[in-house]
């Protein structure tokens, strides 16, 4: 096992908060919108109400496409002019979205929004796997998720309270100034960790690097699996707003329902980062994507008799549900990102766009099928958990819940 953490310059606490802050954008981009989606839809008149699915979409569509690019450039140039740059335009896009006058060029801003946004989250990999490798990796996930999480856990009642001011043109003030705070402390803070991008070293060069991504079995396999695990979630994102208030009539207690849900990936990440050094990413990894199709298909069977499910019942659904992904996707990602060494952006960028693409696409399809039922989000979670256990059960040979050879691993 490499852990070069004596190398950073800062302590470990503010490295993490950091790299979390950069993961954060996104997430926090995204969930805060959520309360203030049906001003936006009164304000432009739209007619179609699943259009304000868009909003999340788009963006998440150019933030995966974003990402193709700075892994590479990362890994030629550095991490830290890459993530600064990306928070800049991320700030231009959030600037356009204050001063749009129609729907058409609001999204236009958000697309600029995730192009932006993909910069920090491909670095804040990246500069984790520069510095360590295995389970090592996964415990520092752990963490970094942990604090990351805690941002979009109040931003729906954020973005109600700033909303409530009067406009959600003011939510948008607030991204740009959250921007604006991470790239100056990106600024003044973040330490080169990729060597090849200050000299010591020549760079691998551009197609070289994609190919060692591709041509890795088990970095393949769980860069699919995480883009059906990533589907599940921005299938419920996209679609939450509507489901608590046509199903349930929850309004105004939205931002607190969607915080009791999302709370339970905090506590999967400290449970994650305190067993992963002695029981290995496979198990806990390879236990939770299975409990995740019990309790999906136990969900979907029980809708069938009592239709919708009670209120109770899905928040008992949906917090397993977190739990078991807030125990996969650090895992998973490490899993991922483990045989990429040197070419740890590249890395980070492939994986990244296929799994927010990926993510984004199936996310889109279970969302756009809402039918004020829970029936299109229940069968995504049962269809999209179903089809990560056959990718993992493929790669990895047969051989699931068991430990990997090196314990470092």
């Amino acid at each position: 096992m490499s852990d070069q953490s004596g190398k950073l310059p800062l302590p470990m606490w503010e490295f993490v908060t950091l790299v979390a802050f950069f993961m954060a954008v996104t997430a926090l981009s995204v969930d805060i919108m959520l309360p203030v989606l049906p001003n936006i839809v009164d304000d432009f008149g739209l007619h179609d109400q699943n259009d304000q699915q868009f909003m999340v979409t788009v963006y998440l569509i150019f933030f995966a496409i974003g990402q193709i690019f700075c892994g590479p450039i990362s890994d030629r140039f550095g991490r830290k002019p890459v993530v600064v740059a990306g928070l800049v335009i991320y700030m231009v896009g959030t600037l356009i979205s204050i001063v749009s006058g129609s729907y058409m060029i609001l999204l236009l801003s958000r697309a600029v929004q995730g192009l932006g946004a993909s910069a920090p989250r491909i670095i804040a990999v990246a500069v984790v796997r520069d510095r360590f490798v295995g389970r090592a990796m996964s415990q520092v996930m752990s963490f970094v998720v942990t604090v990351f999480i805690m941002l979009p856990l109040i931003a729906p009642a954020l973005g109600a309270t700033i909303g409530g001011f009067g406009s959600w043109r003011y939510v948008f003030g607030f991204l740009f100034l959250f921007g604006l705070g991470t790239a100056v402390w990106a600024t003044l803070r973040l330490p080169e960790t990729n060597p090849h991008g200050e000299g010591d070293s020549k760079p691998i060069p551009l197609a070289t690097a994609v190919r060692t991504v591709l041509a890795n079995r088990l970095t393949v396999g769980y860069m699919l699996a995480l883009g059906f695990i990533f589907g599940c979630l921005l299938g419920y994102i996209a679609s939450t707003q509507q489901v608590f208030a046509d199903i349930y009539g929850i309004v105004d207690w939205f931002p607190l329902v969607f915080a009791s849900v999302a709370v339970m990936m905090v506590v999967a990440s400290l449970t994650n980062a305190r067993m992963v050094r002695t029981v290995g990413m496979r198990p806990i990894s390879h236990g939770a994507m299975l409990g995740q199709v019990v309790v999906s298909v136990a969900a979907l069977l029980i809708s069938f008799v009592v239709d919708p499910l009670p209120l109770p019942i899905l928040m008992i659904f949906l917090g397993l549900s977190f739990f078991l992904i807030g125990l996969i996707l650090p895992n998973f990602n490490a899993m991922a990102m483990e045989p990429l060494g040197r070419v740890a952006g590249t890395g980070s960028s492939v994986i990244g766009f296929v799994m927010t693409g990926l993510g984004a696409v199936l996310g889109g399809v279970a969302a756009n099928y809402y039918d004020q039922t829970l029936h299109p989000l229940l069968w995504s979670f049962v269809i999209y958990s179903i089809v990560v256990v056959i990718i993992v059960y493929a790669v990895e040979k047969g051989q699931i819940l068991r430990p990997h050879a090196n314990p470092a691993e």
